[in-house]
């Protein structure tokens, strides 16, 4: 949801400031501590290269924030992988499809990191097989990091602690040049189908699917119901649970502390504050000027993984060309409601056949903070 939007919630009678105690604690709503894993991994205080490669890892963007990583690194010179089932999206990602990409993000930038030191790293992927249904409690990885001198550096890995997925509006005065387009495109490795445009017939098209696809999820109460559960208002909230999608700064702690912004409202269709957030909502897939998308030739977990680790790839390339990126992969969701939009998409983007796993708007965006994280220490198992 677009943040600065929530401000006609208030109608002009919610005063922000009244006096020094008021001032001091709206200048103090940033939840520090829900933060720090970015200042950690910047400060690269880790002497183990498992450590110092898994301090970016938990930064990779995942759907909904759920962060559902579990780094076991009890065996000297491995990490294994594994996912935390608790963390999982069964309304929108019935089959974990979205949670497999997440979790090839992470293992790109895990891997990235460690070649940062001159470390590579081999990765044995689902070594106890796989299970196209849902994802269990199996490993997912195994990665082994080699001797120093073993890889190069990526000179993606410069743009690790700027990248966001931004969901702002995007500057739609200012056109995406086709080459810069082209350069993020060239930044996958893994040989998949990445395909973009900039065209205005295309922009148009698919503003259309995107705004019709968020319709949908949130329409259907059960889809929407998944996201209104993962809310964070206020930093209170950020700080408890640094995971789902995050509502802070001195607007939303105010709207929070005095009731004008609760799950309760969020979830009713009727409500001011449903309204206002489906009207930003909108206006971030419709301010797209661009857009990205992957397509794969099969949907086999492997390839998922592989997937995501190209498509943290585009985003660190869209942040390298100074570009916003967001997902909005709403049409590739796989539950009934759905269907119709996600064969209409397929047709659009894989006519020769395939599965899109990705879809993403493109532009020129606002500089925003990054989102909050789980302390590396809470992912481990040591």
């Amino acid at each position: 949801m677009k943040r600065r939007q929530f401000l006609a919630l208030a109608g002009g009678g919610v005063v922000l400031a009244a006096g020094g105690g008021a001032t001091a604690w709206l200048t103090t709503r940033t939840p520090e501590r829900a933060l720090q894993p970015w200042k950690a991994a910047a400060e690269d205080g880790y002497p183990d290269v498992r450590l110092h490669a898994l301090s970016y890892a938990i930064l990779a963007p995942n759907p909904h924030n759920r962060q559902p990583w579990i780094a076991d690194v009890r065996t000297p010179g491995e990490v294994t992988l594994r996912v935390d089932t608790e963390r999982m999206l069964p309304q929108t990602d019935p089959f974990n499809r979205q949670i497999t990409l997440g979790l090839g993000c992470f293992l790109e930038l895990m891997t990235l990191a460690a070649a940062e030191r001159g470390v590579g790293v081999t990765l044995e992927l689902f070594p106890d097989g796989e299970d196209p249904a849902r994802l269990t409690t199996d490993r997912v990885a195994v990665a082994r990091f080699g001797q120093p001198g073993s890889a190069q550096p990526d000179p993606l890995f410069a743009h690790v602690l700027e990248r966001r997925s931004n969901k702002e509006p995007y500057d739609t005065a200012r056109a995406v040049e086709p080459a810069r387009l082209a350069s993020v495109i060239a930044a996958a490795r893994q040989g998949h189908v990445v395909a973009g445009s900039v065209e205005p017939r295309s922009i148009r098209d698919l503003r259309a699917v995107t705004h019709r696809a968020l319709t949908i999820e949130i329409e259907t109460p059960r889809t929407w119901q998944e996201s209104v559960d993962l809310f964070r208002i206020g930093r209170g909230e950020v700080e408890r649970n640094p995971d789902g999608i995050d509502f802070t700064g001195p607007l939303f702690d105010t709207l929070g502390v005095t009731g004008m912004m609760n799950r309760q409202a969020l979830a009713d269709p009727n409500s001011e504050v449903f309204k206002q957030g489906l009207a930003a909502v909108y206006a971030n897939a419709d301010t797209a000027m661009g857009h990205l998308w992957m397509v794969t030739a099969d949907n086999r977990r492997t390839t998922q993984i592989s997937a995501g680790r190209d498509w943290v790839r585009l985003n660190l390339a869209t942040t390298r060309e100074g570009l916003s990126m967001q997902p909005l992969s709403q049409a590739l969701q796989e539950y009934p409601e759905m269907k119709p939009l996600y064969d209409r998409v397929h047709a659009r983007l894989a006519p020769d056949g395939g599965v899109v796993q990705m879809l993403a708007r493109v532009g020129y965006g606002p500089t925003v903070a990054p989102s909050p994280r789980w302390p590396l220490t809470a992912k481990l198992v040591t």
